[in-house]
């Protein structure tokens, strides 16, 4: 089985051959450490994190790198305003994003450099740089020369002299073309520094992210990812330093994904509908979240509206509602094979439902597709529910633990389907018990010896009372189920 991905810099779906057979290295860059994280930076984040698992249990070794910005213009203005170290800043803020990916079921990259670890390794790419004749000193300032490098634009499609025309960069004169980066930045009070041969100062933002890719995946590795909205400058820099400096392909694949708005407007805080994960967690699930985030294609906008978002709810409650079902009849998964990325089996990637899934998955990361199969499977494994009348016999017992295993199986690679429905309809309802299960145990006992006496009134008005307080029995072969009504 094949696997295709979007190229960005050949504008083109092409088959992935990673450099060494068997073993792909990734590196996405990560959030700059100065506020909480938005559901755009989740949109990333969760991206790339189903395409690590994809390509694990496809059985490649994978080493993910992501890393953060710690140092940067806006981590300094908020240290700044507020009074305090940018270290300090730039830790609780990492704090909070583990917080918040955690709570979304993104796995921790392998590598998660931070550019503050990498300063001697960036200010000998700047010596390449000047070395190479791709870099050039102005005062206390390192700048590199877009016109040195011949293919500057090609990741973005951009042409050079379009872009100096259109140009809206403030005019420095020490810069020998506008569209000239900072590689080294002078010291400025107030400012974090360390030495360097062109005297104390800071690096460069798109600096950081050549060195520490090169640094752990060597001068040429297989792909490099991160938001749309990094396409250019920051990509197209870093490629340029880092091919200037090393020499090699750099990155091979590049892939983005798409934006995000709020009911189709672009965030913004001065609009308001600035929606940090936080906040969205107050009012979903986080697998409810994670759903929706990969509900289009990850190279497509998203628009995030409430009414999307709850509708794709109500099919994850459906879905969490069948494995209670399943529990029922065929009893519980084991929860140990449950949030594990390792290669499938052969058995298991040659089951029908898991060939259709993973050849969806192949064509580009297709998880609307997936996602789509996923709930054509649960409506298939519900209709043989429905015809089951009395007890279960062992052939169809197996097949349903089947089924269950394969959608798990799906889950394991879209970061879903990772709790117990227990828990699962437990936290969608707030996270604590509403009823007392043992109490709500005896009255469908007390409702058993009503019907077996033929009082149905007596029935009813349980089942009746039952559901004032959001309680839904389930009548099924194997006697009654109850479950909050959500």
């Amino acid at each position: 089985m094949t696997i295709r991905l979007y190229n960005t810099a050949t504008r083109k779906k092409e088959i992935f051959y990673p450099l060494v057979e068997g073993k792909v290295g990734i590196y996405v860059c990560g959030v700059t450490v100065y506020d909480l994280c938005h559901i755009g930076h989740a949109r990333s984040a969760i991206v790339f994190d189903v395409l690590v698992r994809f390509l694990r249990v496809r059985g490649f070794d994978v080493t993910y790198v992501r890393n953060f910005t710690d140092v940067d213009d806006k981590i300094i203005k908020k240290a700044n305003q507020i009074g305090k170290e940018t270290s300090v800043i730039a830790q609780e803020y990492i704090d909070a994003f583990y917080e918040d990916m955690d709570r979304i079921g993104v796995l921790r990259a392998d590598v998660e450099p931070r550019a503050t670890e990498h300063i001697e390794g960036m200010i000998d790419m700047i010596i390449a740089l000047i070395d190479n004749g791709y870099a050039y000193v102005e005062g206390n300032d390192v700048f590199f020369s877009v016109e040195k490098f011949k293919d500057y634009g090609c990741l973005s499609g951009r042409k050079l002299e379009d872009m100096q025309a259109g140009s809206r960069i403030a005019v420095d004169e020490r810069k020998r073309n506008p569209m000239d980066f900072v590689l080294w930045k002078g010291v400025k009070p107030g400012e974090p520094q360390w030495p360097s041969p062109w005297g104390p100062g800071r690096p460069g933002w798109h600096l950081e992210c050549s060195v520490m890719s090169n640094h752990y995946l060597g001068a040429s590795f297989d792909i490099h990812g991160g938001g749309r909205d990094l396409l250019f400058p920051h990509h197209e820099n870093e490629r340029a330093q880092s091919i200037g400096a090393n020499g090699g392909s750099f990155a091979r694949y590049w892939v983005h994904n798409g934006f995000v708005t709020v009911e189709s407007e672009k965030m913004s805080k001065s609009l308001g509908n600035f929606l940090t994960i936080r906040d969205a967690l107050k009012a979903y699930h986080p697998e409810v979240l994670r759903l929706f985030l990969l509900s289009k294609h990850y190279r497509g906008p998203l628009d995030f509206s409430r009414s999307d978002v709850l509708a794709l709810q109500s099919g994850l409650i459906r879905i969490y509602r069948t494995f209670q079902r399943l529990e029922d009849m065929v009893g519980p998964y084991k929860e140990e094979t449950r949030k594990d990325t390792s290669p499938f089996t052969p058995g298991e990637q040659h089951d029908p439902f898991m060939e259709q899934f993973l050849n969806v998955m192949n064509d580009d990361l297709n998880t609307v597709g997936a996602i789509g199969l996923i709930f054509e499977k649960v409506r298939e494994v519900n209709k043989v529910l429905d015809s089951i009348q009395g007890p279960i016999d062992e052939t169809k017992s197996l097949h349903l633990a089947n089924d269950r295993h394969q959608l798990l199986l799906a889950g394991r690679v879209l970061g879903l389907l990772e709790e117990t429905p227990d828990d699962f309809f437990k936290e969608l309802s707030g996270g604590e018990e509403r009823v007392d299960p043992a109490e709500v145990q005896e009255m469908i006992e007390a409702r058993n010896r009503a019907r077996a006496e033929k009082n149905w009134e007596k029935a009813d008005e349980i089942r009746d009372h039952l559901k004032e307080v959001d309680v839904i029995l389930e009548d099924g072969p194997n006697g009654t189920s109850w479950r909050y009504d959500v």
